[in-house]
């Protein structure tokens, strides 16, 4: 073991880094229009878009806020989430939402909003989707740069032309300008394809990062470790974790209702769900989800494992205080740290760097950066072109008329110029901002300003005839108000919110202490306890538990306010493109053949319930009933272990230490290892089939440039793509 970088270790950082370029810049040569830009030509196979997005969804920042998480909350949490199994099959195989939003041909969430709304309703989607996300991507940059440091040790600042520099800052300029570059020359195309290509690096780094570390920390080591936790606080054990506060049980509820809620509607890696070559890719990609967790999940679970039996295990002692010293040192002189959330942030880093091997060290940086790239361009491109997309353009069409519109070669400036300010923005906030909560609870907290009310717009506007405008205004207007304030509550309540109320109005204070403090005491599953008593002083209502209160009250204002003023139901099937509508619905091996089965709503077959329609080939179906049998199983085993706990047979901590142990991490193993390989030849063939495509396309452009569609450009009239 060893606790500093060595050449080998940059070395395992820098080549991967170059071939990832290389390939960037092969992409961009593609990029024709503005439909190229934001949906990368729509010709991405399932593989492809499946591990482009798994890699930009789990960021640098994603992979910290599960060490936090798991750090604090140990995996018994886990088990009461297998509620979400079954929930997720049904939303995947179905193609909840993701298959109609395909079927609408919308290159960003709020020119659907326009086509079911109106395009005042899509600028304020839009600005409040775009508000959201620069608030939350805003944070990423702080983490990544920070865990650079700690990492690597690096110094805090930096001498040259006479001047003391933050190395911290200097991080941060340095990888968001490499994503900058990326996402600059080719928008989605090279964010998707330099994404796919980092996660082909990635299933290699993650298997061996698993053996590594399986190889240094026997199980009785592990076992003794997290055997010790306090009562109520359970590694394993999901009877045993009554103690546990902003991470719970009522915390797990909420994320099952949202993942429902709120399908699709996280825009971060919106131009993920328009890049398919059809609907059914699209869906298709869906399914492959269910299974390119492989390694990953393992890998991180075993990595808090990992870092938790180093700082804990009496073996390990001297080397955990050399840690914890480290860290108080570095805290000490980091003047954009609060304390005690940078601690909890990079306990597990810092840990990680002195357990790592040579070489292993490197290659586990290597994957961060990777990890962080990746989510740097996907985020920055984004947020970027909603602001263009949705603000910027339709306030333009509002002032000078949609009979001068832009050209595509200034649309395509215009949203380069959108991508760079959100990266100067996220710079900016990341150096100046002190961060007072869990990186997960910040996610929530930001993302509710457009996610409470987005999610009822959505559905309501993909499912419901009878959604109006009027009703997605209310619940839209309702989240801003709400979301703001909550972020504001929970952003400046230590300081200054609390210390004004103590001193200027203690009536106020006491009568909301003794408010939540009732509500706490009536619902023993949350815990609002408003200072001085409770250190540090935080708002007493978590930014979940804000969440949920928020969705209720938009999605109930929806609906009442749409009932209240539907006067035609809206036409859904012109809007989706089906029957006479219909645009391109055809099999992917017979494009002759028109697919009608989504019309076919009056006959049942027990397939339907898969999602099974006349699209599916034979891999496909095999794909879905195998997602289906192994979700079942993992359901079964869920049901057994609930029963068996709950009625005769109480486990205790070693019966779900053993658990785990002897099935969870032998079967993780298995599957990591067969989806490893799996994804790696589907991605990799998908990879080769898309430049071919794109080669293909640009010829035909060449030979003919009237068929460069320069109107496929976000542009929407009278509640239809201009397209159409």
């Amino acid at each position: 073991m060893h606790a500093t970088m060595t050449w080998i270790d940059w070395m395992m950082v820098g080549i991967p880094l170059i071939v990832v370029v290389i390939i960037g810049l092969k992409a961009q040569q593609y990029v024709n229009n503005v439909s190229d830009f934001l949906a990368a030509g729509r010709v991405a196979g399932r593989y492809l878009l499946s591990v482009a997005d798994g890699t930009a969804g789990m960021g640098l920042i994603s992979v910290v806020a599960l060490f936090e998480y798991n750090y604090k909350s140990g995996y018994a949490l886990d088990f009461w989430g297998q509620f979400a199994v079954i929930l997720g099959l049904f939303l995947t195989l179905t193609g909840f939402v993701i298959y109609r939003y395909r079927e609408t041909r919308a290159l960003t969430m709020a020119q659907f909003f326009e086509m079911r709304y109106s395009r005042g309703f899509r600028i304020l989607a839009g600005f409040l989707a775009f508000l959201s996300g620069l608030l939350n991507y805003a944070l990423f940059p702080a983490v990544g740069g920070r865990f650079l440091m700690y990492y690597c040790q690096l110094p805090d600042y930096v001498q040259f032309f006479g001047m003391n520099w933050p190395v911290f800052g200097l991080l941060m300029a340095g990888f968001l300008s490499f994503a900058l570059i990326i996402v600059l020359l080719g928008g989605q195309l090279t964010t998707m394809v330099t994404d796919c290509v980092q996660g082909l690096f990635s299933y290699v780094i993650y298997a061996i990062v698993v053996i590594t570390i399986l190889y240094f920390f026997s199980i009785s080591d592990i076992k003794e470790a997290v055997m010790d936790r306090p009562d109520g606080m359970s590694f394993f054990n999901p009877f045993n974790v009554g103690k546990l506060t902003s991470f719970n049980i009522l915390y797990v509820m909420i994320g099952l209702f949202g993942a429902v809620y709120g399908r699709n509607a996280w825009l971060g890696n919106q131009g993920y769900y328009c890049s398919a070559a059809n609907p059914h890719e699209q869906k298709m990609a869906g399914v492959l989800g269910m299974w390119r967790g492989g390694f990953t999940t393992l890998m991180v679970m075993l990595l808090v494992i990992g870092a938790y039996t180093f700082m804990h295990h009496p073996k390990y002692k001297e080397k955990a205080d050399a840690v914890q010293t480290e860290l108080v040192d570095r805290i000490n002189f980091d003047s954009q740290a609060t304390t005690e959330t940078i601690r909890n942030q990079m306990l597990v880093p810092v840990a990680l760097r002195s357990i790592l091997p040579i070489g292993i060290t490197g290659l586990f940086m290597a994957l961060m950066l990777f990890l962080l790239i990746s989510t740097d361009t996907t985020y920055m491109h984004s947020w970027g072109t909603i602001l263009v997309q949705d603000v910027i353009l339709p306030i333009r069409s509002v002032i000078v008329g949609d009979d001068a519109p832009i050209s595509p070669t200034a649309q395509l400036w215009v949203l380069r110029g959108g991508i760079f300010f959100i990266a100067v923005f996220a710079w900016t906030f990341s150096f100046f901002f002190g961060q007072v909560d869990y990186i997960i609870q910040f996610f929530n907290m930001t993302g509710s300003i457009f996610l409470g009310g987005a999610g009822a717009c959505i559905i309501g506007g993909l499912y419901w005839k009878r959604g109006t405008v009027y009703g997605a205004y209310a619940a839209m207007i309702l989240s801003c108000v709400l979301g703001c304030g909550g972020f504001l509550l929970q952003t400046y309540w230590e300081d200054p919110i609390y210390p004004f109320l103590f001193e200027n109005a203690p009536g106020m204070l006491e009568g909301l202490r003794s408010s939540l403090e009732s509500i706490g005491n009536a619902l023993p599953i949350v815990s609002w306890e408003v200072g001085p008593d409770k250190f540090p002083i935080k708002f007493p209502v978590t930014s979940t538990e804000i969440y949920f209160l928020m969705i209720l009250i938009c999605l109930s204002s929806y609906i009442i306010l749409s009932l209240l003023t539907c006067k035609r139901p809206f036409n859904l099937d012109k809007m989706l493109h089906r029957g006479k509508y219909n645009l391109e619905h055809f099999v992917a091996e017979n494009a002759d053949k028109e697919v009608v089965e989504a019309e076919k709503e009056k006959i049942f077959e027990w397939k339907s319930l898969l999602g099974i329609t006349s699209e599916y080939t034979r891999g496909d179906r095999i794909l879905a009933w195998s997602v289906l049998l192994w979700t079942g199983w993992g359901f079964l085993l869920f049901l057994f272990q609930l029963i068996c706990n709950t009625t005769f047979w109480q486990w205790g901590e070693e019966g779900w230490f053993n658990w785990w142990c002897y099935y969870t991490l032998p079967m993780n193993l298995v599957v990591g290892a067969v989806t490893t390989v799996w994804f790696s030849w589907g991605s990799s063939r998908d990879l080769y089939r898309l430049f071919r495509k794109l080669k293909e396309m640009k010829l035909a452009r060449e030979a003919n440039p009237s068929i460069n569609n320069d109107l496929d450009d976000g542009t929407v009239r009278e509640h239809q793509d201009i397209t159409d």
